[in-house]
């Protein structure tokens, strides 16, 4: 039997999303694009937040609005995030289950670290690491003459 004394609580761990920013090339991309849909809103008379639709709802939503960000990757590294304030899944027009994510408009610059698009995990470029097979090392070894 475990002594209560020795069970300690650990604090909540916060929870982060990361996604790859498709069509920008940079954060300031990034903020211009967050700009006009903020204006094309305000235009249609709609409330000002900040939402990117999503195909996936998180499973746990609820650890993310506790606190969560959303990491975005550009160009191969994470640059900054935005602040999550909600999950709102949806139903589209075809039936398709899918989500909103309400965002803080501000984006917060980090420091840029690399990130490979769908990886789990963080992947740092090492120098002198082989490709794998049909990479441009086995392209280059394929390009040479035989040794006669």
């Amino acid at each position: 039997m475990i002594s209560s004394q020795l069970v300690r609580q650990h604090p909540p761990v916060t929870l982060h999303l990361i996604k790859l920013c498709v069509g920008c090339d940079s954060v300031k991309d990034l903020e211009d694009w967050i700009r006009e849909k903020l204006k094309q809103r305000r235009k249609r008379g709609l409330s000002p937040e900040h939402m990117h639709r999503t195909r996936m709802v998180p499973k746990r939503s609820e650890e993310l609005r506790d606190g969560g960000s959303l990491y975005w990757v550009i160009r191969g590294e994470i640059m900054c995030r935005q602040r999550l304030l909600d999950v709102r899944p949806f139903v589209d027009k075809e039936g398709v289950g899918r989500c909103h994510l309400v965002l803080e408009p501000k984006l917060i610059l980090v420091e840029p670290r690399p990130w490979r698009a769908f990886s789990t995990r963080p992947r740092p470029r090492r120098a002198g690491r082989q490709e794998h097979a049909g990479g441009a090392a086995s392209r280059a070894a394929r390009a040479r003459p035989p040794v006669t």
